[in-house]
């Protein structure tokens, strides 16, 4: 395996990690169920008539993070090596759109989630997603760094 490859997973596995610890916290916390919405899969055709456990829910998630730090490890070598504000401005590139799945996720959940338009919850949804892509960079950078 290519060590692009490679520092994408472990930057994609922590940082998913990180976000998901981060949003079940500020759901125990304040009730708002931003972790809940994290993990929701209960709208996706055939996957969502299953009453998955929450670790196969977050390995989901974590499934979607390991995408983004491959592309994201590819996209820091490929077009920024060396450039490390423009590896930080991608990782919240490749985030931003994850910010805005609040709303399609939170409308076609079928379980309970926050409000579609629940400014504090999308505070923290945003706020958890912001966190990600620093966990991300920070952690390609590291990682990258010590290789």
């Amino acid at each position: 395996m290519s060590g692009r490859i490679k520092a994408g997973l472990f930057a994609g596995a922590i940082s998913g990690i990180a976000l998901g610890f981060l949003l079940k916290a500020i759901e125990a916390i304040t009730g708002k169920l931003v972790y809940t919405l994290l993990l929701n899969v209960d709208f996706i055709p055939i996957i969502g008539q299953i009453n998955w456990p929450e670790w196969i829910e977050f390995v989901f998630h974590l499934f979607i993070s390991l995408i983004i730090g491959v592309v994201y490890s590819i996209g820091s070598s490929r077009y920024f090596s060396q450039q490390r504000k423009a590896q930080a401005i991608l990782a919240y590139v490749l985030t931003l759109p994850t910010v805005f799945l609040y709303f399609p996720l939170t409308y076609l959940a079928i379980k309970p989630t926050p409000g579609l338009w629940d400014f504090t919850a999308i505070t923290y949804w945003t706020l958890g997603h912001v966190i990600y892509a620093a966990i991300l960079f920070g952690t390609y950078t590291s990682k990258h760094n010590f290789d």
